[in-house]
């Protein structure tokens, strides 16, 4: 991408979207685009069109999504389907119609079948179920990189896609109900230690594996991948290391100084048991990651006390 080049942020409010913003500011790029979903709503096909139309961005990174942890996931199963589909679609069909250069797909690790063999490789992909917590998100992120794939074979485009592990870190959703594991600790730990609870109680029985990639970790792979990678294929995006939520509970309580008891409720569900990326991909086109998980839950708890409008969302 050339520096003066005009690159459109999709969801560049949201954790991923404003991580990836910050990386091109830091690499000197000039022309970045931006709309808030009130000034564009992007499950509008008119709307997505007339502004591709407009603005006529040369390179697309496509981060807006409807996303949420296991409770939003199953109370809205039609809506997570639905909104990010069609979202998706609208972007990807614009960017398409107006000649975009280049376009980056963000989509998530669920899309990968829920027994999945450990470490997940890219060509794992529609080899299995899916896990059904999350099932409807993953079809519509399936359903995006796809769709990707089907207009460079039948079109020659340059549309690439990208599968990050679980995320976190600046701007995340510390929503009580509707936010991911790891900010939803920070939130509940912060809120036990100035509540001075005697216990905490958390989800599952603490077993299943996980991986954290720090997001802006994620955003120099995005720029990186933009400028070094074309293909069909995905390319996964982690650290290729995995603790037990159980661990993870334990270590977000630590640094926040939480040091009452941690219950476990067996009646709630795990989710998937596992889900560890194979990074190899990535690491041989020349990208690592950089933040250690202690170091970027310290920066991510930072982030929620400095932002009172974030947590409270």
């Amino acid at each position: 991408m050339d520096k003066n080049a005009r690159i459109y942020v999709a969801g560049h409010r949201g954790m991923v979207g404003s991580a990836i913003v910050r990386e091109l500011n830091r690499q000197g790029y000039h022309e970045i685009i931006t709309r808030t979903h009130r000034e564009l709503d992007l499950t509008r096909q008119e709307a997505v069109e007339a502004f591709f139309a407009a603005e006529k961005p040369e390179y697309v990174f496509l981060a807006a999504a409807r996303v949420g942890g296991i409770e939003a996931n199953e109370s809205a199963l039609a809506d997570f389907m639905y909104d990010n589909m069609i979202l998706e679609m609208n972007v990807i069909h614009a960017a398409w119609k107006n000649g975009v250069k280049k376009l980056e797909f963000l989509g998530s690790s669920c899309i990968y079948p829920k027994l999945a063999p450990q470490p997940m490789k890219e060509s794992c992909l529609l080899t299995g179920s899916l896990e059904p917590t999350n099932e409807a998100y993953a079809l519509a992120k399936i359903s995006g990189l796809k769709y990707c794939e089907y207009l460079n074979r039948q079109y020659g485009t340059d549309y690439i896609s990208v599968m990050p592990t679980n995320l976190y870190g600046p701007n995340d959703n510390y929503h009580p109900t509707h936010s991911h594991v790891l900010p939803a600790l920070i939130r509940r730990f912060h809120e036990a230690k100035e509540q001075g609870l005697p216990s905490v109680t958390c989800w599952g029985d603490g077993s299943p594996y996980r991986e954290f990639l720090y997001v802006d970790d994620l955003a120099d792979l995005c720029v990186f991948l933009m400028n070094n990678y074309s293909g069909n294929e995905t390319v996964n995006a982690g650290t290729g290391k995995e603790l037990t939520i159980r661990e993870l509970t334990e270590t977000v309580a630590r640094i926040i100084g939480y040091t009452g008891e941690i219950l476990w409720d067996p009646s709630k569900p795990n989710g998937t048991p596992r889900k560890l990326l194979d990074i190899s991909k990535a690491t041989a086109l020349g990208w690592h990651y950089r933040t250690e998980l202690e170091d970027g839950i310290r920066l991510a708890y930072e982030d929620f006390l400095h932002n009172p409008v974030r947590a409270e969302r």
